[in-house]
């Protein structure tokens, strides 16, 4: 039944989202959502637990944002209206301010779920107030060691999120973490796993980026494999037999956060789930955010890489295209300690037309050392930029950008692009 108990919250609430664009237009998305949080704390829960399919939790250290918008799309081609987060708006304050976007004066949120990529430190911070019938659970990995200090925090952040399950768990078979995880969970919460075969492991010696690998592979039938993985295409075995998708970038990583997506819309869906559908919509997917993105600026078509972590800008490194003749790098202030990037073997690289950013010596440094090739260094990512484009295109592949997220932000403010506040 709707009430309007949190209708001055919500009024108050857009008020401060007029004020706060109209002082910082492209800014401050965060603030609306500070302030309803102060003045009316349960609002934020009671809406997303007020789904009539009810709410869908995606977290983990990495693959978040692409995982979800890969379940979006995979629910939408079922014919389900989702409400979801932008990968800018996974922690509470965020995800208010999403909240008001969309909510009216009742409090309630026309659609059938809510999918939601959530922060796994605020995640754990909010979950004990969230009734979610699903948790996906993407990975553990080293990652930003000012916040996380190690993997056993993050492995407990997360099974405080996935303890608040109604129905499923789904995780990721291949992370010993999050095998371990699963062993301990009620025994009234269905696991849904899933993961790759040994042959798929075996094709990266390096392993898939997780803090700690499984000793053993997830059995076949025992959940979703995936079977192949070759630059953007992979195929995936479910228990009706095995079917074929077009990544919206290439990787094994992208390839893992399919499986995730596939897993958890099953999981949600039920006997609805239509595996032909869910992989036509994913092989219809552009990639997501920054993550393998194409955009063509000036003529200029460029491809944008986003690192946020060593295993990510790992695992990049070695999906790019043999060959790629522009490189530019960008690592910004959000990398407080350079050294969080040495266990990163760059050799892969080759050839760095320019290092930018706040931290573009500490990175060049770190090229130089895997005797990569650094023409130029540009602190000021602007200029960078604007030399970067200037240059003729190149013989094979495209205008490559790898960044950190500071990095991100600051090439598509220059460029002119859609934030991801803007984005559908």
């Amino acid at each position: 039944m709707s009430s309007l108990r949190y209708a001055p919250a919500i009024l108050v609430g857009r008020a401060v989202r007029v004020l706060a664009r109209w002082r910082k237009p492209g800014g401050g998305s965060a603030i609306p959502g500070v302030v309803v949080n102060r003045i009316a704390p349960g609002f934020l829960a009671t809406t997303l637990n007020g789904f009539p399919l009810g709410l869908v939790i995606v977290t983990g250290s990495s693959g978040k944002s692409t995982t979800t918008k890969m379940l979006v799309a995979v629910l939408r081609a079922h014919g389900l209206s989702v409400f979801t987060n932008q990968s800018t708006a996974n922690i509470s304050q965020g995800l208010t301010s999403a909240l008001l976007e969309r909510v009216g004066l009742s409090g309630q949120i026309a659609g059938d779920v809510a999918v939601l990529e959530m922060d796994e430190g605020h995640g754990a911070l909010i979950a004990e107030s969230l009734t979610p019938r699903v948790v996906a659970l993407t990975n553990v990995m080293v990652d930003q060691i000012d916040r996380f200090h190690d993997s056993e925090m993050v492995a407990v952040l997360l099974a405080k999120i996935a303890a608040r399950a109604t129905e499923t768990v789904v995780l990721n078979a291949d992370d010993r973490y999050l095998a371990d995880l699963g062993s301990s969970l009620d025994a009234t919460v269905r696991v849904a796993r899933y993961g790759v075969t040994a042959e798929v492991l075996g094709q990266y010696p390096r392993g898939l980026g997780y803090a700690d690998t499984a000793a053993s592979r997830l059995s076949a039938g025992t959940g979703l494999q995936l079977t192949r993985a070759v630059g953007r295409d992979a195929d995936v075995q479910f228990p009706t037999g095995g079917h074929s998708i077009r990544l919206p970038a290439r990787g094994i990583h992208y390839a893992v956060d399919a499986v995730t997506a596939l897993s958890t819309a099953q999981a949600t869906l039920g006997e609805r789930f239509d595996p032909t559908i869910a992989c036509t919509a994913l092989s219809a997917m552009p990639a997501v955010f920054g993550r393998g993105e194409v955009v063509t600026v000036g003529g200029k078509t460029i491809e944008f890489v986003l690192v946020q972590n060593p295993s990510s800008f790992q695992l990049n490194v070695d999906s790019l295209e043999a060959g790629t003749e522009q490189i530019l790098v960008i690592i910004g202030s959000d990398v407080r300690d350079p050294s969080y990037f040495w266990p990163v073997d760059t050799s892969g690289l080759s050839h760095v037309l320019i290092a930018s950013g706040l931290k573009a010596h500490d990175i060049a440094l770190q090229l130089a050392y895997d005797n990569v090739a650094v023409d130029r260094v540009e602190p000021d990512v602007p200029t960078a930029l604007d030399a970067f484009l200037a240059l003729p295109d190149p013989a094979s592949g495209v205008k490559t950008i790898i960044f950190s997220a500071d990095g991100m932000r600051r090439t598509r403010a220059h460029l002119g692009l859609v934030s991801n506040a803007e984005e559908s």
